[in-house]
């Protein structure tokens, strides 16, 4: 999306707190970062596809709002040939910088999940075929998380979410052989500092289990229409502090690359988190 998110999400790899970067291949800055992506030990992390079909789509006409793409999947009214069109256009891209096939897909506000858009997503996928499968990000919530908030905002939102297309993407996902991470955990509202982030994040390790994924979105510098800013500094003070390893300590969790839990979760081992 941005310079800054970039070296935030190169930082964090580095110093071995994020595992998978997801790439919006539409953004301003992806021509310009690809190159550092593309040289990092695809073993150690996962680099994969960010699909927008509302922020920066690559073929025109494609652009909604996100209101709009989740009535007209729902109601079954988008085009899907436009749709899929889309789809290939951003994999081509990212195969293109890439130079071989995202290790996961995720969705741009989680678009990936949609009815017509998961469908046409899991289609192509399949008509492409190369190698391995990569993962596709679930939205499931896990209850735990649930119990422990306090505040609605903690609650209602990632259950929305997972509520827009978790279950029936899962079901796909599965009938077609393409493996998921168990839930999603780093859902919130960006709202509340530094502080309220670190609880947070302190919750969400705590009802960590494994094969789950945590979800974050860092910045190190502000950009100008970025309405996050403040949020995603936050988010990276908090990962790239000396509390967060503590944390991990506490709680007694590993975290390691989703490419390699899941096949440990195909090969019957258990897996780490």
């Amino acid at each position: 999306m941005h310079p800054g998110i970039d070296g935030a999400a190169l930082r964090l790899a580095e110093m071995g707190r994020v595992h998978a970067i997801s790439c919006l291949v539409g953004g301003t800055s992806w021509t310009g970062s690809s190159p550092s992506l593309r040289r990092m030990d695809p073993l150690r992390i996962d680099i994969g596809l960010h699909l927008d079909l509302t922020e920066t789509p690559l073929l025109g006409g494609s652009r909604r709002s996100l209101l709009e793409l989740i009535i007209g999947s729902y109601l079954r009214t988008l085009d899907r040939s436009a749709i899929r069109a889309e789809i290939r256009a951003q994999l081509d891209a990212f195969d293109l910088a890439m130079g071989r096939g995202p290790a996961f897909v995720d969705g741009h506000q989680h678009v990936h999940q949609l009815p017509v858009v998961r469908g046409e997503l899991l289609a192509e996928l399949r008509a492409r075929g190369r190698g391995s499968l990569p993962w596709i990000r679930s939205t499931c919530t896990p209850s735990v998380v649930s119990s422990r908030s306090t505040k609605l905002s903690e609650v209602f939102k990632p259950w929305v979410i997972s509520w827009l297309g978790s279950r029936a993407l899962g079901s796909a996902a599965r009938r077609l052989g393409y493996p998921q991470n168990r839930c999603l955990l780093g859902v919130y509202d960006f709202k509340g500092g530094r502080n309220r982030y670190q609880e947070l994040l302190a919750k969400w390790l705590s009802a960590a289990g494994d094969g789950d994924l945590l979800m974050c979105h860092p910045s190190a510098l502000t950009s100008d229409g970025d309405s996050l800013s403040q949020a995603r500094q936050d988010e990276l003070e908090v990962l790239a502090s000396d509390e967060f390893d503590t944390a991990l300590r506490r709680t007694a969790l590993q975290l390691v690359p989703m490419s390699k839990i899941v096949k440990e979760l195909l090969d019957g081992r258990r897996p780490s988190i």
